[in-house]
């Protein structure tokens, strides 16, 4: 199993936010499955869902920062194609004094593992991109969120 990942069937309970994604054409290769830079691009999707629904993202703008994806990792576990239809999943693993890691879960319609990722977010100064604290309102919103730690060795 990755190694951000120790239970994988308790880390795969604690997801509770998702948003369903239709695989579109474009998204595909020649082979009709998707390319893997797609994953990427959904993880991206559900991370902004995910930052707006719990209102960071507003808290984000009024402070005059930023946050950018630090690193990311994604691991496949079954092919994707055109026109089916995944729920994609996003929670907060661990939130650090400038970052914060999320994990990612993808499910295609029959409930089967198609991915499963991570990625660190630091939040910046705007106009410097310069690595700046999170405020403790942020800290608490995503603290709200935060699954526990014991599967992260991040």
């Amino acid at each position: 199993m990755q190694d951000y990942i120790n239970d994988f069937e308790r880390w795969k309970a604690e997801f509770e936010f998702s948003i369903p994604i239709k695989i579109r054409f474009s998204e595909t290769d020649m082979y009709g499955h998707v390319n893997n830079v797609s994953a990427f691009i959904y993880f991206e999707e559900a991370r902004i869902d995910f930052l707006y629904t719990i209102g960071l993202h507003e808290l984000i703008q009024k402070d005059g920062g930023a946050v950018i994806v630090a690193d990311q990792q994604c691991d496949y576990h079954r092919q994707m194609f055109f026109y089916q239809r995944i729920k994609l999943f996003v929670k907060v693993n661990h939130i650090g004094t400038t970052s914060f890691n999320l994990h990612y879960l993808a499910l295609n319609e029959r409930k089967q593992v198609t991915l499963t990722g991570r990625g660190r977010m630091v939040y910046v100064n705007a106009t410097s991109s310069k690595p700046k604290p999170l405020t403790l309102q942020m800290k608490e919103l995503l603290s709200a969120k935060e699954k526990p730690k014991t599967d992260s060795l991040k």
